[in-house]
């Protein structure tokens, strides 16, 4: 049984959703954001709250409530505060800077790296070795990140290489003779 599925989403002030048969679109102050719905999950608007429950008795349409539960939850949480990843650049002279939407990154290549920015994801650099990657999608922000981490991994002998704030990289003992 999920129990994601059972608890209802409150939506916050400047956060309205639209509900039709086959998409749910939510509208706040960062955005708008639309999700496709399945016919195995009943979506009810109730005064500012959403409730999800599964339309048969299916585990299929049980997991199928908690997931879109979740998904829409996420929706809400972009639109009205908006998503965030920090990544550091670790290694000497690895730098990053932001240019309108695209991202330069000098990771020890031959040449400079330049990442471009999909639509609805913005990307700040305070410092050459931080980068901040904001949007209201949160699958979005999160596969932006991973991509420009996937340039350069933190490699496990020294550290070097792009991770996210809050990864830690365990580091190997080198050989001895």
């Amino acid at each position: 049984m999920s129990r994601v599925g059972k608890m209802p989403i409150a939506l916050p002030k400047g956060a309205e959703a639209t509900i039709t048969a086959e998409q749910i679109v939510v509208k706040g102050p960062l955005g708008a954001l639309i999700q496709v719905l399945t016919g195995q999950v009943i979506v009810v608007n109730n005064d500012g709250t959403l409730k999800f429950e599964a339309a048969n008795d299916s585990r299929e349409a049980n997991a199928m409530s908690g997931t879109l539960r979740a998904l829409v939850n996420n929706m809400v949480t972009g639109v009205t505060k908006g998503f965030e990843k920090k990544l550091l650049l670790v290694g000497v002279g690895y730098k990053a800077q932001a240019q309108g939407d695209k991202l330069n990154l000098t990771l020890g290549f031959s040449h400079p790296v330049v990442h471009q920015m999909p639509d609805g994801v913005t990307c700040a650099t305070p410092t050459p070795t931080e980068i901040l990657i904001k949007g209201n999608n949160r699958q979005q922000v999160g596969q932006v990140a991973a991509e420009i981490r996937a340039y350069r991994p933190p490699e496990p002998y020294k550290g070097k290489g792009v991770r996210y704030s809050d990864e830690r990289v365990v580091l190997k003992e080198t050989k001895k003779k």
